[in-house]
C-alpha cells in the first residue's frame, strides 16, 4: 500500500504510460546524453543495476540489452506492467520488477547492487527530509564503491517550456512562477493534466543533498545541454548528424555555466 502523498503521483503515471514511453523519443537529447553518462560511469556488464523510479523501463530495457542485470522499481503498477510487456516485445528479460516507494526499499538487502539509478523519485518529494530518506535508501542497497545516478529537474525548465509551448504563462500564472523560482516548488493547478507536483532543484542544491545522503560526487552534467525544448530539428535529421550533435552536447554538458539552463541535471556519485 502506497502512502497517500505518493499514491496520486502513481495514478498520474499509470494513466500516462504510453506518453512516458514516447517522451524520450521527443527529448532525444535528454535520452542520448543520459545514455552516454551511463556508458561512461557504469561498471561493465553484467553488473547488477537497480532502476528506482524507472517508470515504463526505457533505461532498464536499454541496459538489459547491453548485458546488465536490471531490477526495475516504480510506484506505478501499470507503468511496470507496461514495461514488462515492452521488454517481452523486444525479447528482453528484466531481472526483477518491483512495485515500491523509493523511500521504502524493504524488498532489497543491504549492498545488493553495483549501481543505482534514481532518475525520477526526487522530483516528486517536496520535503527535504523525504528526499534525504530516498537517497539513504538508495545508498543502503548499493555496495561500497558502487555508483548512483540521480536526476533532477531545474526551475528554469518551466521558463523554457513556457516560452516554447505556453507563451501566456508569465502573465496568467505569474504567482506560480514566482513560487517556482523562489522555493523550487511546482504545484499543478487543480483539474489540469500534466506534470504532478514537484520539487525543482538549482544546481547548487544537488551536491549537498547527495552528500547528506552519504555520496561523494564523481561528476554532474546537464542532460538537455543548450537544447531543452529545441529538439524538433534534431529529432528529424539523419542519425549521423544527430549523433554528432549529441556527442558535442555531451562534451559541453559538464560546463558549470550551463548547468541550470536546461531541463534535467544528472548527478553521478559513489558510495564511500
Amino acid at each position: 500500500m502506497l502512502p497517500d502523498d505518493i499514491s496520486q503521483i502513481a495514478g498520474d503515471y499509470d494513466k500516462n504510460s504510453e506518453y512516458e514511453w514516447d517522451r524520450l523519443l521527443r527529448h532525444q537529447v535528454e535520452y542520448g546524453l543520459t545514455m552516454r553518462a551511463l556508458r561512461e560511469h557504469l561498471p561493465p556488464p553484467p553488473a547488477a543495476v537497480a532502476d528506482i523510479g524507472g517508470s515504463v523501463g526505457r533505461y532498464a530495457i536499454a541496459l538489459t540489452r547491453q548485458g546488465y542485470e536490471v531490477t526495475l522499481v516504480d510506484i506505478a503498477a501499470q507503468s511496470l506492467a507496461f514495461a514488462q510487456q515492452k521488454a517481452k516485445n523486444e525479447g528482453v528479460q528484466l531481472a526483477r520488477v518491483v512495485n515500491a516507494d523509493a523511500r521504502r526499499l524493504d524488498a532489497f538487502d543491504d549492498d545488493a547492487f553495483d549501481a543505482v539509478l534514481l532518475m525520477g523519485p526526487l522530483y516528486h518529494l517536496l520535503e527535504h527530509a523525504e528526499r534525504v530518506r530516498a537517497v539513504l535508501e538508495a545508498r543502503r542497497i548499493l555496495r561500497v564503491g558502487g555508483r548512483i545516478f540521480a536526476a533532477f529537474v531545474t526551475p528554469y525548465s518551466m521558463i523554457q517550456y513556457g516560452l516554447a509551448h505556453y507563451i501566456e504563462y508569465v502573465a496568467k500564472e505569474g504567482d506560480a512562477l514566482d513560487e517556482i523560482l523562489r522555493e523550487g516548488i511546482y504545484r499543478r493547478p487543480p483539474g489540469r493534466p500534466g506534470f504532478p507536483d514537484a520539487w525543482l532543484a538549482y544546481p547548487q542544491q544537488v551536491e549537498p543533498l547527495m552528500r547528506e545522503g552519504g555520496f561523494r560526487m564523481t561528476t554532474m552534467c546537464q542532460c538537455d545541454a543548450l537544447a531543452y525544448e529545441l529538439e524538433d530539428e534534431l529529432n528529424t535529421t539523419t542519425e549521423q548528424i544527430r549523433e554528432r550533435w549529441l556527442d558535442l552536447l555531451y562534451k559541453l554538458s559538464r560546463d558549470p555555466s550551463i548547468m541550470g539552463g536546461g531541463g534535467h541535471i544528472l548527478y553521478v556519485g559513489e558510495k564511500h
